[in-house]
């Protein structure tokens, strides 16, 4: 079983929060699984809520199938959200970091996934209503009775952040970040992570596909420019996108939403990708639509 003295993730991290619409068959997740690793993608990204609460399932039935595949990954999941559901027919959507309500969820993740430990647990979204004391007080019991390996958090600000790692070490802050959503150059969230040395964890590295098919003025302006230095790069937008998050300083680590094994061999290929400041700045400028200052 993986210690909580390694939590080292991939710098590419697959994420699972669509596997429920790539229908594949448990043999079929076994061998996605697999070639993943052979690529060097050791970590997957999941969370409580994701597939309608059903996607840690799916993946833990192939983790079920062939146990052998969990001494070779970290398992990184979320809770936090109470997401309205068939199955929780809550009156809305809200947040919740009880010690009851992280306890029961990390336990069922560790049911869904067929794991005795979660190397990373995230809290999902910031919680208003947090007791940043007795929320340390639950991660270090459920560090303490070996489930939970690391602790972190998920769309948190520098002082959300701040308040919590000041009661327990947390080990990273997954956050939004791509060409077409900057936020994270400037709230002093990356700045952060490099102060405490903490690397980040990056979602929607693509812009939700926006990248790709988007009308509105700032994706055309993105996608003409990054057309064409990926084409004098040799490589894919895609590629494109991830070398360009991983370039920042901070060394994070880029997760995907693709279930083609192409779309992760195309994430992986951005760690050959050595993009020099002038094409990182020129992505920024289309993204802007302006000059530095």
């Amino acid at each position: 079983m993986p210690t909580s003295t390694h939590p080292t993730l991939s710098p590419i991290v697959a994420g699972l929060w669509r596997i429920i619409g790539w229908q594949l068959s448990v043999q079929e997740r076994v061998r996605w699984i697999e070639q993943a690793l052979e690529l060097g993608i050791t970590s997957f990204d999941h969370a409580d809520i994701y597939g309608d609460y059903q996607a840690e399932a799916q993946f833990g039935e192939a983790l079920k199938a062939a146990p052998a595949l969990r001494q070779r990954m970290q398992l990184v999941t979320k809770c936090s959200i109470r997401l309205r559901s068939a199955q929780r027919p809550y009156r809305i959507n809200f947040y919740d970091t009880s010690a009851a309500y992280v306890r029961t969820q990390v336990e069922q993740s560790l049911r869904n996934l067929h794991t005795e430990q979660l190397d990373l647990v995230l809290i999902h979204r910031p919680d208003y209503l947090m007791d940043a004391a007795a929320l340390a007080d639950t991660f270090a019991t459920l560090t303490r009775e070996g489930k939970v390996g690391h602790w972190g958090v998920s769309n948190h600000t520098t002082s959300q952040f701040a308040l919590l790692h000041q009661h327990h070490p947390l080990i990273t802050n997954q956050i939004e970040l791509s060409p077409l959503q900057m936020d994270a150059l400037d709230d002093g969230t990356l700045d952060q992570a490099q102060q405490l040395g903490l690397r980040p964890m990056i979602w929607s590295p693509l812009g939700g596909g926006r990248l790709f098919t988007g009308d509105d003025e700032q994706a055309a302006r993105v996608r003409t420019e990054m057309t064409a230095i990926a084409e004098r790069y040799g490589i894919s937008l895609t590629t494109l996108a991830f070398a360009w998050a991983l370039r920042h300083p901070s060394r994070p680590h880029v997760i995907t939403g693709t279930g083609r094994i192409d779309g992760l061999r195309e994430a992986v290929a951005a760690l050959d990708v050595q993009l020099d400041a002038e094409d990182w700045y020129a992505i920024w400028t289309a993204s802007k639509g302006h000059s530095v200052p």
